[in-house]
């Protein structure tokens, strides 16, 4: 059973699930944060349909190409270890900032085609990230929220700094994240406060 009847969660990737190291290019370079392994585990088991949302500036700087990207993802796959169906789909908007945005965070495109390819209601959806475009997008399409201070920014101080502080729910782990989507009665949340 989850809160707020969760069925989608659409995860950042860099300081979200790995650790955010500057135009990630090289698969040697990534590793999973405490806690993301046994948590997406717990929430594959537990139902959720998975999404990744990346922005990769990167790659329309020219720094990297898109198949570095993949293979980064990849590896995280790899690190995960559930295989390589870990998201149901994975965005990755290459877009610069100072370039017209299409699936740059905080745009909504990718969120809104998650919710009309899968048959989701905006309170269906919840959006985890470490920066306040993760949650900027969320709000764009009205849907849940959870900010996790595990990223290069202090995202208390991100949020304090834009006067935000008290809108949004930050945790600081990604263990913390989990325990919020699984309801306590949940034989799942009992397995995972023993993981």
């Amino acid at each position: 059973m989850c809160i707020n009847n969760i069925k989608a969660v659409v995860f950042d990737r860099d300081g979200t699930l790995i650790e955010h190291v500057h135009y990630l290019c090289d698969p040697e370079k990534v590793r999973l944060l405490n806690g993301v392994k046994n948590g997406i585990k717990v929430l594959k088991q537990s139902g959720f349909k998975l999404f990744l949302h990346s922005n990769q500036s990167g790659v329309g700087r020219g720094f990297f190409n898109l198949e570095q990207v993949y293979a980064c993802n990849q590896r995280m796959e790899e690190l995960i270890g559930l295989g390589s169906n870990v998201f149901s789909r994975v965005c990755i908007a290459t877009e610069k900032p100072d370039e017209e945005i299409l699936y740059r965070k905080p745009s909504p495109r990718f969120a809104n085609e998650i919710l009309t390819d899968f048959d989701l209601k905006t309170s269906e959806i919840c959006y985890v990230g470490d920066r306040y475009s993760d949650l900027e997008t969320a709000l764009n399409i009205g849907a849940y929220v959870i900010g996790v201070n595990t990223g290069l920014v202090d995202l208390h101080l991100e949020l304090f700094e834009l006067g935000l502080t008290s809108r949004f729910k930050v945790v600081n782990s990604f263990s913390d994240v989990v325990k919020n989507l699984i309801s306590k009665e949940s034989r799942l949340q009992n397995e995972f406060n023993h993981i």
